[in-house]
C-alpha cells in the first residue's frame, strides 16, 4: 500500500499538471488500466488512450486549479478542489469531489469526479 505521503504527492502533482501540465505528463500519474468517470454517470474511460483524448479536450484552455481539501485513507483520497477556466470571454469555475483509488506506487488506478453541469459558476 502506498504511503499517505505518496498519495498526497501525487494528488497534488495531479492538480498542478491538470492546471499547467501537457496530457502525457498526468497520463504518467495513471496505471496503464486506469479508468477515468468525470463526471460521474459519464461513460467509463479505460486505458491510457481513452484518458489521453479526454484531458487532451481541455489542455490548451487557460486553467487554474486550487486543492481546498485532502483525505487519504489506505489506498484512496478523497478532495474537494476548485478548477478555474478562462476562455479569454468568460471566466468559470467547477468544484468537483474527486475520488482516487492507489496501486502500491502511488499510481492512480481509478479517478471519479463528481460534479454536474448545474455546479458550473460563472465568475
Amino acid at each position: 500500500m502506498p504511503s499517505q505521503e505518496a498519495i498526497a504527492q501525487t494528488v497534488n502533482s495531479y492538480l498542478e499538471l491538470v492546471a499547467a501540465g501537457k496530457t502525457d505528463e498526468i497520463l504518467n500519474l495513471y496505471a496503464a488500466d486506469a479508468t477515468v468517470e468525470d463526471p460521474i454517470g459519464s461513460d467509463v474511460r479505460r486505458g491510457h488512450d481513452a484518458i489521453r483524448e479526454f484531458y487532451t479536450g481541455f489542455q490548451d484552455l487557460k486553467k487554474d486549479t486550487e486543492l481546498v481539501e485532502l483525505r487519504v485513507g489506505g489506498s484512496e483520497a478523497a478532495y474537494l478542489w476548485h478548477l478555474t477556466l478562462d476562455t479569454g470571454d468568460s471566466r468559470s469555475r467547477i468544484s468537483p469531489i474527486s475520488h482516487m483509488k492507489f496501486d502500491e506506487d502511488a499510481k492512480i488506478t481509478s479517478m471519479r469526479a463528481f460534479w454536474s453541469p448545474a455546479d458550473v459558476k460563472v465568475l
